[in-house]
């Protein structure tokens, strides 16, 4: 067992309930070594019954677990632990060893007691400093989300690779069809957080690699090895393109929703038709079919199906604003809602632009279009259907083909400056 001293001392720890054996455990000791941030600390109780946490004024948030909360920190303490996944058990004899031997991966099975000092029996600290993510054990197996934990963590983590055996592992357990049983609520969950990581692509691909993308989003891993034109794009494929997307899209906005609209802009080309290749003429309605379903397969919000319906139907038109008429951009911010919600129309411009910056040799072209349709909403929204209501016109459809027409007036007018 490893024991280090950490420069914090007993600022590691302040504050433990009298009489309690706790450490700092997981991520927040990773990041801690890592020198980045810690946002939440979770500690492991060593020796303690869930009949001494109660005496303690610790309230139980576990349902199948002892987990606890602590009432002036808001922080977790669990218990001491054996085995994994279904088998994982409390013991009051779980020696801290035994906890963090049946953790995920070692970088994330180190625990620091209250003078700092670290506690590492899986090796976590020379794979930390190897920049390697490695499962332990049969960890895995007994949890397959730990697949896409895996990959996130290869998202999250800069310069961090995945273990040899642990990507063979990743390959094998995809092969049985075993995600197909998980939790779509957790898969989702997994999908969200990826998506805020900085480099989104990274998890995308560690899973389509081992096989895993095809299991929980087949129709974005359908997009890998579909070609297009050179002419548009350099980069040929259609799923390195969309990985490029979704990296420009998280650059551009810290909304996980603009950056999930971003990753399923273009779905529709996952079904064109080979003989077509690599033309995909009509793809917008074909990906925005795919969207809703995904969304709800997964059990992901209403409105991230919304807005990535929304992308994948107008991405191409955004970009085209110099050569549409004032009555098909009056359209697309009627259909973008975005006269209630200029957010909506906001969160469109940045896919459009990292669809147009997604590609080889185009990174940093500008998107000048972006301020076009801002001066096609403002222009739009100076006329306002009551004040025509007021100038004489009855309300009805009469008045709202006039509404049409005058605000497609204004922006040909904005347009055309």
């Amino acid at each position: 067992m490893l024991r280090t001293r950490n420069s914090g001392g007993r600022e590691v720890a302040p504050g433990i309930p009298g009489g309690l054996k706790a450490f700092l455990v997981g991520g927040c000791v990773r990041d801690r070594l890592l020198g980045v941030p810690v946002r939440d600390r979770d500690w492991v109780v060593v020796g303690a019954t869930p009949e001494d946490m109660a005496a303690r004024g610790f309230q139980r948030v576990g349902k199948g677990f002892p987990v606890f909360l602590h009432l002036e920190t808001a922080e977790e303490y669990a218990l001491a632990r054996t085995g994994w996944g279904e088998r994982a058990g409390f013991h009051p004899a779980a020696t801290l060893e035994d906890d963090l031997r049946h953790r995920d991966f070692t970088i994330n099975a180190m625990a620091m007691d209250a003078d700092g000092g670290l506690i590492d029996p899986t090796g976590g600290a020379a794979d930390l400093g190897g920049r390697v993510i490695r499962h332990i054990g049969d960890s895995l197996a007994e949890d397959p989300i730990r697949i896409l934990r895996a990959a996130r963590l290869a998202a999250r983590l800069d310069g961090f690779s995945i273990a040899p055996e642990t990507e063979a592992e990743m390959v094998r357990l995809s092969a049985t069809g075993v995600l197909a049983t998980s939790t779509p609520e957790r898969l989702w969950l997994e999908l969200e957080k990826a998506l805020a990581t900085p480099c989104p692509s990274r998890f995308f691909v560690a899973l389509h690699r081992v096989g895993a993308l095809a299991a929980i989003l087949p129709e974005l891993d359908a997009l890998f090895g579909v070609p297009q034109r050179a002419k548009f794009h350099p980069e040929i494929d259609t799923g390195l393109h969309t990985m490029m997307v979704v990296d420009r899209a998280a650059v551009l906005s810290d909304d996980a929703a603009v950056r999930f609209a971003a990753l399923v802009h273009d779905l529709g080309k996952g079904v064109t038709p080979r003989e077509d290749w690599p033309r995909h003429s009509g793809h917008e309605a074909r990906g925005a079919e795919l969207v809703r379903p995904l969304v709800r397969r997964l059990g992901g919000p209403n409105h991230w199906a919304d807005l990535g319906q929304l992308a994948a139907t107008w991405h191409g038109l955004i970009s085209k604003i110099a050569e549409l008429r004032p009555g098909t951009v009056l359209e697309v911010l009627a259909a973008a809602d975005a006269f209630h919600r200029p957010e909506r129309l906001e969160a469109l411009l940045i896919v459009a632009e990292a669809d147009r910056r997604g590609r080889l040799g185009r990174e940093e072209e500008a998107f000048s279009e972006a301020s076009r349709w801002r001066q096609a909403l403002a222009a739009a929204n100076t006329v306002i259907a009551r004040d025509l209501v007021a100038s004489g016109h009855q309300p009805g459809p009469g008045l709202a083909a006039v509404l049409f027409q005058r605000r497609a007036e204004a922006i040909r007018g904005a347009l055309s400056q």
